[in-house]
């Protein structure tokens, strides 16, 4: 038995019976079935599926390409096309949501299950390779000698490398999930609290210093005077998703120069 969760969009409500059926006597579970690309955009946030069955043509404003491109944008789910239209247009528009697979009407159990299994076997491929990328990155950003935040574009906490929680004070635990002004508090020189570093970088793109004379005050209400870096995340597109903020601190730069602005006074 397998414990994959498969959606079905169908408009046909006989047809979509009929492959719940046999999704069910492969061992597989339907948490639930659309009838229209809404629905099936709507649906992903409760029935959590690892795989979907994507009828192209369906009733609705949208049909099922522009319902698998939203999914996979914005959940990452494979889909696999049920469609009984092979017309150059519609599989070049399919190509570019990037599918798992694509069956043509009629079909047979045999078939179903193959292009599933196959389906399914690539997308834990894809996890996989994706995890040691993962971990391969926060490998290098763990050991470098700079604190560094990653949010989405909403400004969430993702990641925090050990630096960045020593300075902040939190830890991981305590940061992951949070907007980055609840962990990340920075005051400017006269005291006000400055701009939202993910929001900057959504505005500017990259920038080079947050605003004059920041200083983090960290949870335990330490001062801490820094320099920040904002960086974008892009998806395939050339799109922002996210933003990484680096930053340092300047504590001992900043002595050094009181210490010169002294000497100056002194000596003249």
């Amino acid at each position: 038995m397998t414990n994959e969760r498969i959606m079905i969009v169908e408009d046909e409500k006989i047809v979509a019976l009929d492959i719940k059926d046999s999704l069910e006597h492969f061992g597989y579970s339907v948490p639930c079935m659309a009838s229209s690309g809404e629905e099936a955009i709507t649906s992903v946030d409760h029935c959590h599926p690892d795989l979907i069955l994507m009828d192209i043509v369906l009733k609705g404003k949208i049909d099922g390409i522009e319902a698998a491109r939203t999914i996979h944008e914005n959940y990452g789910i494979p889909v696999i096309y049920l469609t009984a239209y092979s017309d150059e247009r519609t599989l070049q528009r399919a190509k570019l949501t990037e599918p798992f697979g694509h069956i043509l009407k009629p079909f047979d159990e045999r078939e179903l299950r193959t292009n599933i299994e196959i389906a399914l076997y690539k997308r834990e491929r894809e996890k996989e390779k994706l995890s040691d990328h993962e971990n391969c990155i926060n490998a290098m950003l763990n050991s470098i000698g700079d604190a560094v935040i990653s949010t989405d574009r909403n400004g969430i906490i993702k990641y925090m490398n050990p630096l960045a929680m020593a300075l902040t004070g939190y830890c991981q635990e305590e940061a992951l999930g949070q907007n980055i002004g609840k962990i990340f508090k920075v005051i400017t020189e006269d005291n006000r609290i400055a701009e939202d570093p993910t929001s900057k970088v959504l505005r500017e793109g990259a920038f080079f210093g947050l605003d004059e004379n920041t200083t983090l005050i960290s949870k335990d209400n330490t001062r801490i005077p820094l320099d920040i870096i904002g960086s974008p995340v892009t998806n395939k597109r050339n799109e922002t998703i996210g933003a990484v903020i680096i930053f340092y601190d300047i504590s001992d730069r900043k002595e050094i120069e009181r210490s010169f602005r002294s000497f100056e006074v002194s000596y003249s």
